[in-house]
């Protein structure tokens, strides 16, 4: 009853919400602070810093040998990191991969995985010791230049916090998943950090702007091309959230006979070649890139991609760029600067607030590091003076030490000796007797003695102590600059311009071809460029109505009596022997309607297109390539009217028009409006009454005034220099032809 009573009294009546709601933020602030997010101070981890501290005291300096993976797992797991030793050795695996860490922390002994992605081999095969850059995270570490704390059982104690005079959080970078919030943090060059650093130091008050042209951005250790704008990276370390386009390294390698390929030498950070090249290999599969015949990997310890693409006629950039577009070429790597600052509380910063948390912890450092050391010489100093009292009464001290039944409280009293003094006296050995003993004790004394001083007035002037961490973070920069194998930069800088769709005519390969449009709309491409002639063949009642050289390339615009423009790519016109194909098949070309034009597109073109009414305007021609096969409405008709003319607009500067009552006109290009869709501005005047007595418009032609008119006949070209008769304005009825103008009213110039 006794018990039953006593459990029933540590019942507490709380809210279920309280005590979820304090249970999850006990586990939140544990996976936070003790598991997720680093610390601004040295950028790690705890469970990366116990690795080190655990290496550091198995001795396992860069200068040592080797010691089993296993070991140091055993260690830390043992006395630091109560936490599975799979996850422990994954943590110490990725600190040795030089293509996942910029500057590793852990130097491996055996297979320790790749960039393909294999895993690293089982921890008892492999061996590690540390690296200069982890020595330098460490330095300091016994010198009171830090607390420490219990482990976990209360038998061994542990670093907080690193010296680090390492710029190791920005230099490796981080990334990590905590309960609602994260971090990932691109790996930068310690050379350009250590600029940074010791701008800040001179200029306390510089802006971010300032010290991004110091760092101007990631530098990754599988290198890869930044090509981010310039005002996003500065927006993103201003605020310390943002992300970085980074894009693989290529270059394009000649063959013989006017072959080329291309070879991908870096590839984007955390990419795994082995995965990228088998989403390439389904693209392929899924005809996604037809622009790529294959993809095979040549590398060895370097990274070699080579591609080959489906022919030499492939323009390579617009390849990388599908490429780019299509596969993890290229990756966006977001920045998101959650750290936890001095005081353990996370928090996103910008690029100034990291540097100047760091600058802020290599102070308390030093200052510490500096008292430790002064209390240190203080104390060897007392023992000094106790030790040069002693030689210089030599012969009493000894007397004393042989007859005194309590040496030191005699020696305290005949000399004035401190406690730790006599202590010292004592246990003096006979050797240390010589003459040559006290010249060193004095010569050592007054070294000592300088160093104290030094000490003293360098904890009295903060200006002291910023310019002696200016020549700490020198040194450190220089160490690892950018003119040693490890300090080098590897991402450099580069610009992709806007992203761009690849155009349909980079899928094909580039041919001459002649198309051919027969009377009763049927359409075939013949191979190269060749003249029609009586030769060419058409179906019994049809014949030639419009013939095109192009390249398969090419877009080919087709203008039809209803005011439409329509669009195909030469390659789709259908080819080989035979009369072809109806072109209705590959347009949604109305029964009643016609084609009346047929031209290859010209990018930034202009063209002159008319009604039979003689009502036109200028277009430009990028505005009538149409996306379907329905084609585009540009010119809007009245019932009776029809499309009847187009001619580019960008071959002159005056305008010719004939009229079907064999009336010519000539006027400035000027006059005619340019619109993207309409019925117009009349062109020409004609004596209607609605049933066409005087006719419609027969022909235009824009040419150079400067020139002359011409117009081709069977005879050859035929040119009028004069033309004050036949000069007016537009929508003006024009005078009769020049004698030996065509019977059929045409120029003679569809192009």
């Amino acid at each position: 009853m006794t018990s039953k009573a006593t459990a029933v009294q540590d019942v507490r009546d709380v809210p279920l919400s309280d005590a979820l709601g304090d249970r999850y933020l006990a586990y939140a602030l544990s996976t936070i602070v003790s598991r997720s997010l680093p610390d601004v101070r040295d950028g790690l981890k705890p469970v990366h810093r116990r690795l080190l501290y655990a290496m550091r005291m198995l001795k396992l300096d860069p200068a040592s040998g080797f010691k089993k993976c296993a070991r140091v797992v055993g260690d830390v797991i043992g006395k630091y990191h109560p936490h599975g030793d799979t996850a422990v050795y994954e943590a110490l695996v990725r600190l040795a991969q030089d293509f996942a860490v910029r500057y590793p922390l852990i130097e491996g002994q055996g297979n320790f995985g790749n960039i393909d992605g294999d895993n690293a081999a089982a921890m008892r095969y492999t061996e590690s010791r540390l690296t200069e850059v982890a020595q330098a995270l460490m330095d300091g570490l016994d010198e009171d230049s830090v607390d420490f704390r219990k482990t976990y059982d209360g038998e061994d104690e542990e670093p907080i916090v690193l010296p680090s005079a390492f710029p190791n959080l920005l230099a490796n970078g981080a990334s990590g998943i905590a309960v609602g919030m994260a971090t990932n943090i691109p790996p930068h060059n310690a050379a350009e950090l250590c600029r940074a650093l010791r701008h800040l130091i001179t200029q306390p008050d510089a802006t971010v702007a300032e010290l991004v042209e110091l760092v101007p951005g990631p530098d990754f250790p599988t290198g890869g091309v930044l090509v981010e704008d310039p005002a996003s990276i500065r927006d993103a370390y201003e605020t310390g959230r943002g992300g970085f386009r980074l894009r693989a390294r290529w270059a394009k390698e000649t063959l013989s006979h006017g072959l080329y390929q291309i070879v991908i030498t870096e590839i984007p950070y955390q990419v795994q070649k082995s995965k990228l090249i088998e989403r390439i290999a389904e693209l392929m599969a899924q005809k996604k890139l037809p622009l790529l015949a294959d993809i095979r990997d040549e590398s060895t310890e370097d990274v070699r991609l080579v591609i080959e693409p489906r022919n030499r006629t492939v323009d390579a950039e617009l390849l990388m760029e599908q490429l780019f577009r299509l596969s993890e070429l290229e990756i966006r790597f977001s920045l998101n600067m959650n750290v936890l600052d001095g005081n353990g509380v996370p928090a996103v910063l910008n690029l100034k607030q990291v540097l100047r948390h760091f600058l802020d912890h290599r102070h308390v450092v030093l200052e510490r590091r500096s008292r430790h050391r002064l209390a240190k010489i203080k104390h060897r100093l007392e023992i000094l003076d106790g030790f040069l009292i002693c030689f210089l009464n030599l012969d009493e001290v000894i007397r004393i030490i042989r007859e005194e039944d309590e040496p030191k409280v005699e020696l305290m009293k005949a000399f004035g000796l401190t406690d730790v003094q006599a202590e010292a006296i004592l246990n003096m050995r006979l050797r240390s007797l010589r003459r040559l003993e006290e010249m060193a004790l004095r010569k050592e004394h007054e070294g000592l003695s300088a160093e104290g001083r030094d000490l003293e007035a360098l904890l009295a002037d903060p200006a002291l102590r910023w310019a002696r961490l200016d020549a700490e973070i020198a040194e450190i920069g220089a160490k690892f600059g950018e003119d040693t194998a490890l300090g080098k930069r590897r991402t450099s800088f580069g610009t992709a311009g806007e992203r761009v769709e690849v155009p349909v005519e980079a899928f094909i390969e580039k041919e001459p071809i002649t198309v051919v449009l027969s009377q009763k709309g049927w359409i075939r491409a013949l191979k190269g460029h060749t003249e029609i002639n009586g030769e060419t063949k058409f179906k019994d009642g049809d014949d030639l109505a419009l013939t095109l050289q192009a390249q398969t390339t090419d877009k080919i615009l087709f203008f039809a009596t209803n005011g439409r423009f329509y669009t195909l790519v030469g390659d789709k016109i259908p080819r080989g022997r035979g009369f072809g194909e109806p072109l209705r098949l590959h347009l949604d070309l109305p029964n009643d309607a016609e084609i009346v034009a047929m031209r290859v597109h010209r990018a930034g073109g202009k063209l002159l297109i008319a009604s039979s009414a003689a009502y036109g305007f200028v277009v430009a021609e990028d505005g009538v390539v149409a996306q379907t096969r329905s084609g585009k409405q540009i010119l809007n008709l009245n019932d009776g009217e029809t499309a009847a003319i187009c001619r580019p607009a960008d071959c002159g500067d005056t305008v010719a028009s004939v009229g079907q009552n064999r009336r010519l006109l000539v006027y400035p290009l000027a006059e005619i409006p340019e619109m993207t869709r309409g019925r117009g501005v009349i062109l020409q005047k004609f004596k209607n009454d609605g049933l066409f007595k005087d006719g419609g418009l027969a022909d235009i032609r824009v040419f150079e005034a400067s020139a002359g008119l011409q117009w081709r006949t069977e005879a050859g070209v035929r040119t009028v220099p004069e033309m004050m008769q036949w000069q007016g304005k537009r929508a003006q009825v024009g005078k009769p032809v020049p004698t030996g103008f065509p019977r059929n009213l045409r120029f003679g110039f569809e192009g």
